[in-house]
């Protein structure tokens, strides 16, 4: 793990400082020198060549230090190899600096790159080099992220499997604990529409039940009556034209299925080879992917977080607070890591289940009145 000071120099190298807007197609590159005059600016694109020009253009006028609005990509990538010290500066802070400017708050690009570059430049103390992550923490960090996308794509599909569900074969969608499972999408492959269904017996669900290694405790006949006491779907030409709508969507809930299998046996692998696997799989309720996510989101570079607070506010844990005269007001923090705070509390909110002083916190916020977010916000701050 990394520990190293990150903080900025009082001066930067040749008393100047550079600002790039990122864009998807070009970027502005602006360069402001001690006293905030706007010394060269330009646009590269964003190709090879646009970008060894960028790295051309800040070596020919001297700038060394370079502020920017997002903290990975290739041209951060190429930035840290040309050496050069980047500073990551949010978009929000940019939006709201635009007003020391003027009150218009026009936004262009190229004024953006001169904002950043010349908060570099004021507001030293204030901003923290980029530390960039080992590539087994990066490749950590994707790996569980694209995991968490195909969980929320599985969410959504499965969703929309019991919404169709309702209208076409409602008996299915109570029939097991989730509609998303590796039984029920079986039954459904089997049995996609009413008529199919009435074929069941207690006994021939129970068979099939058997041959598919159901591993449930409810008995077939409970099952069979749930689906007899169900409202009846749609039969005849109707339920078959439906039946291709529902295997369209077994389909892609089966994919789902075993594609996140395989990447959480991926994330597993690549927690094994961490250095820091120890300190995260430690944790009471870690798992193997939330441990993974925890580490990845967190980073190497500890530095980044001096205190305790800083980090919980980087997580969104930690209240905002707003005051003026004798109004004061605790809200929910916005602006911070929406990754971050995903993997903390998704971790604090499982602790409650296996720590007695987790569950207790917990358990004393919502006596005083918090819904279940907020009391896991709090926890996830202590």
């Amino acid at each position: 793990m990394k520990s190293a000071s990150n903080t900025l120099p009082e001066a930067p190298p040749n008393d100047l400082t550079a600002g790039i807007d990122w864009a998807c197609d070009d970027h502005a590159v602006c360069i402001v020198d001690g006293r905030g005059h706007q010394v060269a600016h330009t646009m590269v694109a964003h190709t090879a060549t646009g970008l060894r020009d960028l790295i051309t253009f800040l070596g020919r006028h001297g700038a060394g230090e370079v502020a920017i609005e997002r903290p990975d990509g290739p041209v951060i990538d190429t930035l840290l190899a040309a050496d050069l010290t980047v500073v990551v500066i949010s978009p929000n802070q940019i939006k709201n600096l635009r007003s020391r400017y003027g009150s218009a708050g026009n936004k262009d690009d190229r004024f953006d790159a001169f904002v950043l570059a010349d908060t570099l430049r004021t507001d030293r103390p204030r901003l923290r080099t980029l530390q960039p992550d080992t590539p087994a923490t990066v490749a950590l960090r994707r790996t569980c992220r694209a995991r968490t996308d195909l969980v929320n794509h599985r969410v959504a599909v499965a969703n929309q499997l019991r919404a169709h569900l309702r209208n076409v074969f409602p008996g299915a969608i109570g029939l097991f604990s989730q509609i998303d499972s590796a039984i029920s999408l079986s039954f459904l492959t089997r049995f996609a529409t009413q008529h199919q269904a009435d074929w069941l017996t207690p006994t021939r669900l129970g068979a099939w039940l058997a041959k598919h290694g159901y591993s449930g405790k409810i008995e077939p006949s409970v099952l069979h009556a749930r689906l007899i006491a169900a409202p009846r779907g749609a039969t005849g030409p109707h339920a078959d034209t439906q039946a291709h709508i529902t295997q369209a969507l077994v389909t892609v809930l089966t994919t789902l299925r075993e594609q996140i299998k395989t990447l959480a046996a991926q994330i597993s692998d690549q927690l094994d080879a961490h250095a820091d696997q120890h300190i995260f799989t430690s944790l009471p309720k870690a798992g193997r992917v939330r441990a993974a996510r925890l580490l990845s989101e967190i980073g190497d570079c500890r530095a980044k977080f001096p205190t305790p607070e800083s980090l919980a506010c980087l997580a969104g844990a930690a209240p905002s607070t707003r005051q003026s005269g004798k109004a004061r007001a605790v809200t929910f923090r916005w602006a911070c890591d929406k990754q971050l705070r995903d993997a903390v509390t998704n971790f604090a909110d499982d602790t409650r289940h296996a720590n007695p002083w987790a569950a207790d916190l917990d358990q004393r916020a919502r006596d005083r009145g918090h819904d279940h977010p907020h009391a896991v916000r709090i926890l996830a701050r202590a």
